[in-house]
């Protein structure tokens, strides 16, 4: 199995069935195999009927139950994954319509590298802003993609789970841990997904600084003047996102 993708779902069928459908885009080459994993955190909304209607369709499996927030939800699906590589789609992301181009050339690559493409931000107004993955040495700022463009090796993921003490930058210090622990970035050209603005990170940005910051000095080791400058840096364009996410 190449690919793990995972779900995250709470009360957000609509989001579910967005999700599932843009997985046909990776499906369009039968050659590329992958499995999806849905963790719901046990909804009402009819989430887990919908799923078991799907028959196991693109080798799916999914649980339905109480959680503990996003982050512990994506260990279970960490723990369910059986893919060389896992990447999280979360319910109401969506893979872009150039996704499995991007994955073929996913297969070819050596080594325990994080895979980072490109994604687009949407604001809900029609405008849509091409996110470009970054040099590696970026992680000392801020994560070198969108998390829901890199493809993590699932054997990294799997002794580097979320930690649930970073309430919205999870993901930063996972990515940042891996990164220190051997698991370089390998840039690859192409669109990997597209997501609506608006998530935690968008509507806690000074939560999110504040937690970025204590990723980058205690994972990191960057020295404290850096580390404060990182996160006036970020605490002024999180807080121009959420301008921008606010108007539209």
């Amino acid at each position: 199995m190449l690919l793990s993708v995972i779900t995250v779902a709470f009360r957000n069928l609509d989001g579910v069935v967005k999700t599932w459908r843009s997985l046909r885009n990776l499906a369009r080459d039968p050659s590329l195999s992958f499995e999806w994993i849905v963790v719901d955190g046990g909804s009402n909304d009819g989430t887990a009927e919908f799923l078991e209607k799907l028959n196991g369709e693109f080798n799916l499996r999914y649980v339905s139950e109480k959680d503990r927030g996003i982050y512990d939800a994506m260990n279970k699906g960490i723990e369910m994954a059986q893919g060389r590589y896992a990447i999280f789609l979360n319910s109401g992301d969506i893979f872009h319509d150039d996704v499995a181009q991007f994955v073929r050339q996913l297969g070819k690559v050596q080594g325990n590298a994080m895979i980072i493409g490109d994604a687009l931000l949407d604001f809900g107004d029609g405008n849509k802003v091409r996110r470009a993955a970054k040099p590696g040495w970026y992680i000392y700022h801020s994560l070198p993609a969108s998390h829901q463009a890199i493809f993590f090796p699932v054997s990294g993921l799997k002794t580097y789970p979320y930690e649930l003490q970073y309430r919205v930058s999870s993901d930063y210090a996972l990515t940042a841990r891996m990164y220190k622990a051997g698991y370089p970035f390998k840039r690859l050209p192409g669109l990997v997904s597209e997501f609506s603005m608006g998530g935690v990170s968008t509507s806690n940005n000074l939560e999110l600084c504040q937690d970025a910051k204590k990723v980058q000095r205690e994972i990191l080791r960057m020295p404290g003047v850096l580390a404060e400058l990182s996160y006036l840096l970020r605490l002024k364009t999180t807080g121009k996102t959420k301008a921008l996410y606010n108007k539209a």
